[in-house]
């Protein structure tokens, strides 16, 4: 496949990544196996990707209070710790078997968008919150156009388990297991949308990197198609971080849900 065509897919799946807390390789790493690659190699392709797309989105939505970096490397520990193991993984398990994990995964995080309507977290004109994290606290703050929008994590212990499984499926399918670190943050903890999608682009960038040590350490990543997913992935999370702060947030969840159902699907008759 040509460098060409491997920075415009990464600058596709970069920018939905950025935009939904993706990670952007859950749409990469599928299409390249559609493709014709072989999800052993798409896998670091698909993280570095990520990577590249975190580093970008970063400072888009610092500016807009939207992270909770304490929330975060609060779950990215085990999450981090999970990638290393599904790395390792990855490499004695079929074709088929991480097709199957990576899509029923995909369409179980996708449901779980779609289970609720509305949204949990109101605006409030009369909040005298600061944006931002609340210190001591996984808590904090954003501001919208109606207001500020308090928030508080919910069932910690809980969804720092979750992110162990997560990380697994990430360093087994390349994918950073964004797909489903947002629905977890969103669903389980209680975590305004836009909060978990900027908390899992952060997130994520360190997932990646725990499990690309492994690919490296095994000489599993190409030179020439790394250096055109990673230029991809930096304009495109770039641009998707941008276009995240200006969406409702129901749309956001909305997107991402129907996004994870069909990728799902292919990925799940594909491996049959």
């Amino acid at each position: 496949m040509s460098s060409l065509i491997l920075a415009l897919l990464s600058f596709g799946a970069a920018g939905v990544g950025a935009l939904g807390g993706l990670g952007g390789a859950v749409l990469l790493v599928p299409a390249l196996v559609v493709a014709g690659m072989e999800p052993s190699e798409a896998a670091p392709l698909g993280l570095l990707t990520v990577a590249a797309s975190s580093l970008a989105a970063s400072s888009t939505q610092l500016d807009e209070d939207t992270v909770n970096h304490r929330l975060g490397v609060t779950l990215e520990v085990s999450a981090s710790a999970g990638a290393a193991i599904g790395a390792l993984v990855s490499a004695v398990i079929s074709a088929a078997v991480l097709q199957w994990v990576l899509g029923v995964a995909a369409i179980t995080a996708g449901l779980a968008g779609t289970l609720r309507t509305g949204s949990r977290h109101r605006a409030s004109t009369e909040s005298t919150a600061k944006p931002g994290e609340r210190r001591g606290h996984l808590a904090g703050a954003y501001r919208e156009e109606e207001g500020v929008i308090e928030y508080e994590a919910h069932n910690v212990p809980v969804g720092v388990s979750v992110m162990g499984v997560a990380g697994v499926v990430a360093g087994m399918t390349g994918t950073s297991g964004g797909f489903i670190k947002t629905p977890v943050m969103t669903e389980l903890m209680h975590v305004p949308i836009k909060v978990a999608a900027s908390t899992t682009v952060f997130m994520v960038g360190v997932t990646a990197a725990s499990a690309l040590i492994v690919y490296a350490l095994h000489g599993r990543i190409d030179p020439a198609a790394a250096g055109a997913v990673v230029v991809g992935g930096l304009v495109g999370g770039r641009i998707g971080a941008m276009a995240q702060a200006h969406l409702p947030p129901v749309l956001v969840r909305r997107f991402l849900s129907a996004i994870l159902i069909g990728i799902g699907v292919l990925l799940v008759v594909r491996g049959t």
